[in-house]
């Protein structure tokens, strides 16, 4: 899918240059809407069903509190997130900025495990009800019966092939399939509806049972509060919301760092499709319980993923039944391209910048076809079943909505908001509660998901150790003392000392100066300039080196570099000062005591190691061509 970069893809530098870019691939904030409808709006096609089969009689009352939780939980939640994250990070970018170091990079690649889970369980869930809606048309041919797994495999591969061949033009594609589905579904529940207010005595029959089989009204209520987790897959277009609201339309006016505009256009697009779907909810969930036999929504009943096609074909006749299917069918299979668009923008945003991704990763079709087969194998797991998948799509749902809960709530705290902070703890404690509930009746969803966080942790330590020796610099920016150093300097020979910046008193300089002196046979020492590097955070992989310059002790000429790494750092500002003046500098360095093995692992976890080999490797590498590489001594 053409997606537009967001400025929270590109160093704060190009956020201006990003957000351009944004603006002339914006669309009106309904029309987005319709890009996450067919997301959020297409589980209709299934959620009823689910419903009945989680909560029985309770489906209506249990879908009410579902509602409740959307409209005055869910929602709050993520206009929030929408107004801390205008660029369509998410709420994984929130949580991203409280913790720093390597704790919040593996926080953030366990949430990318959930994220994957719930957007890999959206293709293959709504590819195998898609498959639910072909194979119970009456005008299928029979020798499709039963071929459910094939039918979804090959409506996988479909969508797989398109984004190898490209995909654009999604919005304007979206709004007519969300238009139409919709429309078909209001005609059904009207008719349906109609139906009940025939045929009075179905909703005697349902409220006897209920009161056979739960009694009075308040334990209906309290039954209902354990049951309502399990249809929380009927929220699951809060993050997909988020994620596009860099196709939102905001104002010519609007500033790049906070488009106020755009933030008021996501908070309505988040509100109306909350709204909508709450109506639908409840209205699709009550006609289907009233109207269909219970025996219809289990395995191999005519409702099962599909009860409000199995009204459409019961009271409108197969000839609407079937354009009711054909545009269920579509949007079910649109919803995968929705979650497939998704992870190819949340994948490349934020495994790149930590080094963890392979090469490959930036292109669109290596990661399509891994997606894909990713894809194949959960279906093949789960028999394209969609009772079956429907735990471990909830599972990620809530997981991300839990995150999102919690992060508001700090966001809430860090502003010294008491009111939303208490409100924002409240509805987070209900998440973790609704989580919990779902993760101990369906463990599929964590198992799915712990997959996929080993899967991305893997291969994230191994692309980060592979790519290591990468100069993973983005840009050096020197103040003015230090810029009037390297002019002084590049006027005779530019002589470097890496130096440790904890031993900063007189005697150290004065012995690294004899040291370096004597032992490279230099004619004196006043050219020297120590270099300092001062490693800010040793899990980012890529940094922008700020080199600052200073005279220690009235006599000895320092170079402090802020970065990441001391050996990549190094390596960066060589190449640069040779690129600046013309001079190939010279480096001198110490060799480090103790085993090699220690010291790699230093370097990859912490950034410091053995620096002297390190910062040559890296430079021979970076400059293949050993008469314009910068000089390595060390002693």
């Amino acid at each position: 899918m053409s997606t537009p970069v967001t400025a929270d893809a590109v160093p704060a530098s190009n956020a201006p240059r990003a957000e351009q870019h944004d603006r002339d691939h914006t669309r009106p904030w309904w029309q987005v809407m319709c890009l996450t409808g067919v997301d959020y709006f297409s589980t209709l096609g299934y959620q009823p069903g689910i419903a009945f089969l989680a909560a029985g009689l309770l489906s209506p009352l249990a879908t009410v509190v579902l509602v409740l939780l959307t409209l005055f939980g869910a929602l709050p939640v993520y206009r929030r997130v929408a107004a801390e994250s205008p660029h369509g990070q998410g709420s994984i970018a929130m949580l991203e900025r409280l913790l720093v170091g390597w704790r919040g990079k593996l926080f953030v690649l366990a949430l990318l495990g959930f994220a994957l889970t719930d957007f890999i369980i959206t293709i293959t869930l709504s590819a195998a009800d898609a498959s639910a809606h072909v194979v119970e048309n009456p005008h299928v041919p029979d020798f499709l019966h039963g071929q459910e797994l094939w039918i979804t495999l090959g409506l996988i591969a479909l969508l797989g092939g398109v984004f190898l061949k490209g995909f654009t033009e999604a919005i304007g594609l979206a709004v007519g399939l969300v238009s139409v589905y919709l429309v078909l579904n209001a005609v059904v529940i009207v008719v349906s509806a109609a139906h009940v207010l025939e045929n009075g005595h179905v909703v005697t029959d349902w409220t006897s049972a209920l009161s056979v089989e739960h009694g009075n009204v308040a334990l209906m209520i309290a039954v209902a509060l354990t049951l309502f987790p399990k249809l929380a897959l009927g929220m699951s277009g809060f993050e997909t919301g988020v994620a596009v609201m860099t196709h939102v339309q905001g104002a010519p006016d609007d500033d790049a760092r906070r488009p106020a505009v755009r933030i008021r256009n996501t908070k309505r697009l988040l509100t109306t499709a909350a709204i909508m779907m709450s109506v639908y909810l409840i209205c699709s969930s009550l006609v289907t319980t009233l109207l269909i036999p219970a025996k219809e929504f289990e395995d191999g009943g005519s409702a099962n993923g599909r009860a409000l096609a199995y009204l459409a074909h019961r009271f409108l006749g197969d000839g609407f039944g079937t354009v009711y299917d054909v545009s269920t069918i579509l949007i079910l299979w649109f919803a995968g391209a929705s979650a497939m668009a998704g992870m190819l923008n949340l994948i490349p945003r934020y495994l790149p910048r930590y080094g963890m991704a392979p090469e490959w990763a930036g292109a669109v079709r290596p990661l399509v076809c891994v997606l894909t087969v990713t894809a194949f194998v959960i279906t093949w797991i789960f028999d394209a079943d969609v009772d079956a998948q429907g735990g471990a799509y909830a599972t990620g749902v809530l997981v991300l909505m839990t995150s999102a809960s919690v992060a508001v709530a700090l966001a809430a705290r860090k502003a010294r908001e008491r009111g939303w902070t208490i409100a924002f703890t409240l509805i987070s404690v209900v998440f973790v509660y609704t989580t919990i509930d779902n993760v101990l009746e369906r463990p599929d969803g964590v198992k799915i998901g712990a997959c996929f966080i080993a899967a991305i942790v893997a291969v994230s330590l191994l692309s980060r150790m592979t790519r290591s020796l990468e100069l993973r610099t983005i840009d050096i920016e020197y103040d003015a003392k230090a810029d009037a150093f390297i002019r002084d300097c590049a006027r005779r020979t530019l002589r470097l000392v890496a130096h440790d910046p904890e031993h900063h008193d007189a005697g150290a300089y004065r012995a690294k100066v004899r040291k370096i002196v004597e032992a490279h046979e230099l004619p004196n020492g006043g050219d020297l300039v120590f270099v300092e590097v001062v490693v800010e955070d040793y899990s980012d992989f890529e940094s922008r080196v700020v080199v600052t310059g200073s005279v220690a002790h009235k006599e000895y000429r320092v170079l402090t570099v802020h970065a990441a790494t001391i050996p990549n750092a190094l390596a960066a500002l060589l190449l640069d000062l040779r690129d600046r003046t013309g001079v190939r500098p010279h480096m001198y360095f110490e060799w480090t005591e103790g085993s090699p093995v220690p010291q790699m692992a230093r370097f990859l976890l912490f950034g410091t190691g053995e620096v002297a080999p390190l910062t040559r490797e890296v430079l021979r590498r970076a400059e293949p061509d050993p008469r314009r590489r910068p000089y390595v001594h060390a002693g």
